[in-house]
């Protein structure tokens, strides 16, 4: 797979029925290795081992209800009480982050409002806070540690 803008992280790989495999660590299982899959593997890593974030505060592809219909965001992050509090969006590396992907998170957050949201497709993160006081967004120069939030 491809090398992307993030550490090396070793990951449980397997093929069955010809299929490449990858171990999901928050979901504790083998799921499809397609490319987007192969950013969220490598972020999550990121944000437990570089950014201390407890594995057991995040969740993949958790469902929410949005305008009567069911979504699934990439990634929450939950803080101590289990409260939503960021969303992450992942994008394969061929896709540019562009204003839809912003979309996107942006209508997954009118139901979870969270005080963060992160895109990533691999070679390229943003991070932005909401003040949701103010109605302002501001963007990050990095991922905020854990311990920073």
């Amino acid at each position: 797979m491809l090398k992307l803008n993030l550490p090396d992280f070793d990951f449980k790989i397997k093929e069955t029925e010809g299929k490449r495999m990858i171990f999901d660590v928050l979901r504790s299982k083998y799921v499809a290795l397609t490319p987007e899959e192969w950013v969220r593997q490598h972020f999550v890593q990121y944000l437990i081992r570089e950014k201390h974030y407890p594995q057991t505060l995040l969740g993949n592809e958790i469902q929410i209800k949005l305008n009567g219909t069911t979504k699934r965001c990439d990634t929450i992050i939950y803080d101590l009480y289990l409260n939503p509090m960021i969303i992450v969006e992942y994008k394969a590396p061929s896709v540019t982050v562009t204003q839809l992907v912003f979309d996107q998170i942006l209508r997954y957050n009118m139901t979870l409002r969270v005080q963060y949201l992160i895109v990533s497709n691999g070679f390229n993160h943003f991070c932005c806070r909401i003040d949701y006081e103010t109605m302002q967004v501001e963007f990050l120069k990095d991922i905020p540690d854990y311990t920073e939030l």
